[in-house]
């Protein structure tokens, strides 16, 4: 074994660790990785962004913009009313939000699939009394099992296609994960509606209402008394009059008047009614240093503090979240963004601390009070998921004009008029062109991290190949097929790159698996197309944890669930896969 490659072996395990970690987040990891590669000499410089420039990366940002033309049709928000509407029995309720899903996420991005029914599942939740734990990690396996329905549907087909092309004529097609992918999807979700729902732990989480937060539990009333040292001050100076520094001003009620997220700007007067957000003890020590009286609470409710103009809302913190590790007092989240953080909640319980000291995890439920009008906009700049309709999407006149697009896309790529990165970012063009999508909604759609990530992580698999990691690897494998079988062998690949995808990004994941399985076929004889096909069916099944895809962590808080959650379903339906997955790729695709 060379030094090259004992010091590529070491990135990659140093990179695995980073991942399962998550000190940083992946696209922090991967230039880490890519970094260290460039440093050794091993990736000669010209290599070095070659990754950024890649079909895969490409045809990946393509997709997510189309992805978000789809959604802003009103389409898919027609479809999903539908089925907030239908009363169905509880099999058949879980049955019918994962084949959305998964019909959804064959044909868009899984992740925003997911984004477009998480709120529509919620209230299906609360409409039907049952704990939204039962039908969002349903929702979440769903969107997975649709991204291996074609090459689209989910990032690790679009790398495993483009791979294929260095081992083969040209890459998969459009349709070609198609046969094995429709197969796994339809017994996985079938597994989910009628056993898998019903293995979820109901241990913990929000109650059946679908509530996380009792809004009578934050926020507390206080009476600016005779003397306060509050009186004729302006709220924004307050915090220098008693008033502790993570306080909320909720609302103002002054006689008839009232006012929700009062200005900073606006002045205080005796007898003045205030809902102040804060932990007992800082509610506490601004009653005795400002002068305050404590008032019995009216009845408080979340429609009691909505206005024309200030709403509440619960969202969700998303993995490539700006929030992620900081606090509420460090991003300026009040005086910065005009919101005010109410509760957050973790794991389906509310956090207990004083809340501009607590640092926002992936998949943290936040409660906030905004403009109404400017909510949406705020909250997808922070990176946060809203947990409710937004009507213009859910009511608005369906167009069937993305959907023509996207078809005329598909159709000229699976013919071969066009390469798939051409045809999909033509069709980018098309609908920007055309109006269907404006162009800041356009960036906003592509998931920067994920492109970084993917950008970084080509030039360290390819250090694979070049230090000769990859055939060291592979050889070592091949020697064992004396005692097994090919089938075995391709066995092994799967289930390794389910562990793998566990683990880390489901990405990156296929960028390192999908050469090495290509070198394993090779030396062993066999066609390298199985083995290809194993890896991006594997690298797409990350079922046992949340950190494996997105779609885990944005349901993770949501529905309560803890990181041990989601082996009892996810387990049995990994062994249901690769019994399926196996014989219908030697079937479909022969050693």
């Amino acid at each position: 074994m060379t030094f090259d490659q004992i010091y590529v072996f070491a990135v990659i395990l140093g990179t695995l660790g980073l991942f399962v970690w998550g000190r940083w987040r992946y696209d922090v990891v991967a230039l880490i990785a890519l970094v260290a590669v460039l440093l050794a000499g091993i990736v000669p410089p010209e290599l070095a962004f070659v990754g950024f420039g890649h079909p895969a990366v490409i045809t990946v940002a393509a997709v997510l913009v189309i992805s978000r033309g789809l959604q802003n049709s009103g389409i898919v928000g027609f479809i999903a009313k539908r089925l907030a509407e239908a009363e169905l029995s509880p099999s058949l309720q879980v049955g019918a939000i994962a084949a959305l899903v998964a019909a959804l996420s064959g044909f868009m991005n899984n992740i925003g699939a997911l984004a477009l029914l998480l709120p529509v599942v919620i209230q299906i939740a609360r409409k039907s009394g049952r704990e939204p734990r039962e039908l969002l990690m349903p929702l979440s396996f769903g969107s997975l099992l649709g991204g291996l329905v074609t090459l689209i549907g989910t990032p690790p087909n679009i790398i495993v296609a483009a791979i294929r092309a260095d081992y083969a004529a040209e890459p998969f097609g459009m349709f070609d994960f198609t046969p094995v992918g429709t197969a796994i999807a339809v017994v996985g979700v079938l597994f989910i509606a009628v056993i898998g729902w019903r293995l979820i732990p109901k241990h913990h989480g929000p109650s059946k209402s679908g509530e996380v937060f009792d809004i009578a539990d934050y926020i507390t009333e206080v009476r600016i008394a005779e003397g306060s040292a509050l009186i004729d001050k302006r709220i924004r100076d307050s915090y220098q009059n008693g008033v502790a520094d993570d306080i909320v001003f909720v609302a103002l009620h002054r006689g008839s008047y009232q006012r929700l997220a009062p200005s900073v700007e606006g002045v205080l007067h005796e007898g003045d009614h205030l809902l102040l957000e804060g932990d007992a003890q800082s509610i506490e020590e601004s009653v005795k240093a400002a002068g305050l009286e404590l008032v019995g609470n009216r009845d408080l409710s979340s429609e009691t503090l909505h206005s024309e103009t200030i709403g509440m809302t619960e969202a969700v913190v998303t993995p490539s979240s700006l929030l992620i590790r900081r606090t509420a007092r460090l991003i300026r989240l009040r005086s910065r963004h005009s919101m005010n953080l109410i509760a957050v909640a973790r794991h389906g319980e509310p956090v207990r601390r004083r809340l501009n000291d607590v640092q926002f995890q992936a998949g943290d439920v936040l409660l906030l009070q905004g403009d109404t009008e400017t909510m949406p906009d705020t909250l997808a700049a922070l990176g946060c998921l809203p947990l409710a309709h937004r009507d213009l999407t859910l009511h608005r006149t369906p167009s069937l004009a993305p959907i023509f697009i996207f078809l005329g896309a598909i159709l000229a790529s699976a013919f071969g008029f066009v390469s798939v990165p051409i045809a999909f970012v033509s069709a980018v063009v098309l609908m920007l062109v055309t109006g269907q999508i404006p162009l800041r909604r356009a960036y906003e759609a592509v998931d920067w991290p994920i492109l970084v990530l993917l950008g970084a992580m080509v030039p360290v698999g390819q250090a694979l190949e070049i230090s000769g990691a990859s055939t060291l690897i592979a050889d070592a494998i091949a020697s064992t097929s004396v005692y097994l079988p090919a089938w075995a062998l391709l066995t092994v690949v799967l289930v390794a790159t389910m562990m793998l995808s566990d683990a880390m990004n489901n990405a990156a994941t296929a960028v390192l698996m999908a050469p090495l399985a290509a070198e394993l076929a090779i030396r062993i004889g066999v066609s390298p197309d199985p083995f290809l096909m194993a890896v991006a069916i594997g690298a797409s099944c990350a079922f046992l944890t949340p950190i494996g895809h997105q779609s885990n962590v944005l349901v993770m808080g949501p529905g309560g669930y803890r990181f041990r959650d989601y082996w009892p379903m996810g387990l049995p339906l990994e062994m249901v896969i690769c019994v399926i997955a196996i014989p219908m790729i030697m079937w479909i695709w022969p050693l």
